[in-house]
């Protein structure tokens, strides 16, 4: 395996390129990554792991949530990729978007952006909310399936959100978008 060998310090001062997302997009067009899940994040690209049941269920649960709450609004799609600046187009595991014809480039743009994170949990909390504040995506939610609660994080700025908020079972969310539409935290998270 090229990462358990590979030490990032043996380069020195030899910088690294980022692969660009045109260049990802052509690579996938060329049919490369057939056998492969991947997304590029920040320029590189990064594995995507099996999920397990309890992230099978939540993503699947949550999208039909969604798509019934948003009805006409807006699209909802799943595991789909967003095409968010010139070094990242992650796939994640939920995304809310305006209503469009998306034909000839992924969306660029999302009202609502949710990750459902058991091993993921750290690459989403930094490198992935890094990536959609960035982006300026309005509001961001990481499902915690470990700790049975939902993450919320609003208001980007720069490389980072200003408001983050967590809410447990017995609360609910409400999309800032759609605030009509309200999401019990209890029907997302596992029980206990």
């Amino acid at each position: 395996m090229l990462d358990a060998m590979f030490d990032p310090s043996l380069l020195g001062s030899q910088r690294v390129r980022p692969l660009r997302r045109e260049e990802f997009d052509r690579l996938v067009e060329l049919g490369c990554f057939v056998d492969e899940r991947v997304q590029l994040i920040e320029g590189v690209l990064v594995e995507m792991t099996p999920p397990g049941a309890p992230h099978s269920f939540g993503v699947g649960y949550l999208t039909e949530l969604l798509v019934k709450a948003v009805g006409e609004r807006a699209m909802v799609r799943c595991q789909l990729p967003l095409a968010l600046g010139d070094t990242s187009e992650p796939q994640p595991d939920i995304a809310v978007i305006p209503r469009a014809v998306y034909w000839r480039a992924h969306p660029a743009d999302a009202f609502l952006v949710v990750e459902v994170a058991d091993s993921s949990l750290r690459f989403d909390r930094i490198v992935k909310a890094r990536v959609y504040a960035r982006a300026r995506i309005p509001e961001y939610w990481i499902v915690n399936v470990n700790d049975r609660l939902v993450e919320v994080y609003r208001d980007p700025v720069d490389e980072s959100y200003a408001s983050v908020s967590a809410y447990r079972p017995g609360e609910l969310l409400h999309l800032r978008a759609f605030p009509d539409i309200a999401v019990p935290v209890v029907e997302i998270v596992p029980p206990p």
